[in-house]
């Protein structure tokens, strides 16, 4: 048995078809400038623009770094396997790839997200106190330990194990489980840990978005008057269209039973997992925020400095 601690691998996760490589390029390489061009543009209207410098914004700001980062991880390898034709991918290169710092980001980013529309929804007298820049910036940077933390015991872990020399990984890119499948070693450990993590993580992640949505509704039900209702649910709808993209997608990608392993249903849900839902998610706050679209605006010199400020 041909093993190694550190191989070479190669992605085969995408289409042979040459025509059908060309159009995938094409529409991979669309989405990725978008997504960097979408992302850069909220990160410099957030930036900016004193208005946008609120709690909320601040972790969007850093939603948008993050899938920045993301997708950088990802798309370019995607993109240059589909253009020269070769998947081929070292250990080293693969680690960087699981290196899920990002990934980890955004659910936690999403779950501090749905607290803050809950304090601001729920106790808007308090919010300022409550979601002060000191608190907020405590939030992002146990979420940036945490995240770093988790994604460091995976990598350390994995340096530890063998793996079968020049095999295939059907994906686009190095994820947790096609990689344990290649191991010549005893995974057991590795598998234990994801399971406790993600049910750590992801579990209480997700558990706070249910419960900061719940309570959110609830109190809007007690709103006597409809303008009102829908004055405090606009304050969530990207908010809430963001955490639906990303979830069905990460349930789409990970919640399967094994007999559809590498399917395409897969890969394309991974695909709207890794880089779609980074594209779309400034997009989202942009076309439906009046403030984001007038600083962007702005920016583009599309509206004047004068009109920004009496439309304030």
């Amino acid at each position: 048995m041909n093993c190694s601690k550190t191989p070479d691998f190669v992605l085969s996760g995408m289409s042979s078809d040459l025509e059908n490589q060309q159009f995938l390029f094409c529409l991979f390489m669309a989405l990725y400038l978008l997504g960097l061009l979408g992302n850069s543009l909220l990160l410099l209207a957030i930036g900016t623009d004193i208005h946008l410098h609120t709690p909320m914004y601040f972790f969007l700001s850093q939603l948008s770094l993050v899938d920045l980062c993301f997708t950088t991880t990802v798309a370019p390898k995607m993109l240059e396997d589909l253009w020269t034709h070769n998947g081929s991918i070292s250990f080293s290169g693969c680690l960087t790839q699981f290196f899920a710092v990002f990934a980890d980001m955004d659910n936690l980013l999403l779950a501090i997200m749905a607290i803050d529309r809950y304090d601001a929804v729920c106790y808007p007298l308090h919010y300022p106190l409550v979601m002060r820049p000191s608190r907020c910036g405590v939030l992002v940077g146990i979420s940036w330990g945490v995240a770093h933390l988790v994604s460091l015991v995976h990598i350390l872990l994995l340096s530890q194990l063998s793996f079968h020399v020049n095999k295939e990984i059907p994906h686009f890119f190095c994820d947790f489980g096609p990689l344990l499948w290649l191991s010549c070693s005893d995974a057991q450990l590795n598998e234990d840990l994801t399971m406790a993590l993600t049910g750590v993580l992801g579990i209480s992640a997700l558990f706070c978005v249910i419960s900061s949505y719940a309570h959110i509704f609830h109190a809007v039900a007690r709103v006597p008057s409809a303008q009102g209702k829908r004055k405090a649910l606009a304050t969530c709808s990207s908010h809430l269209s963001m955490v639906i993209l990303f979830y069905s997608t990460v349930f789409a990608t990970y919640l399967k039973p094994p007999s559809t392993s590498h399917s395409s249903g897969e890969l394309v849900a991974a695909v709207m997992y890794t880089l779609v839902t980074p594209t779309l998610n400034p997009f989202i706050y942009s076309l439906r925020n009046k403030d984001v679209k007038s600083s962007l605006k702005r920016i583009l010199g599309m509206e004047s400095s004068k009109d920004y400020g009496s439309s304030q």
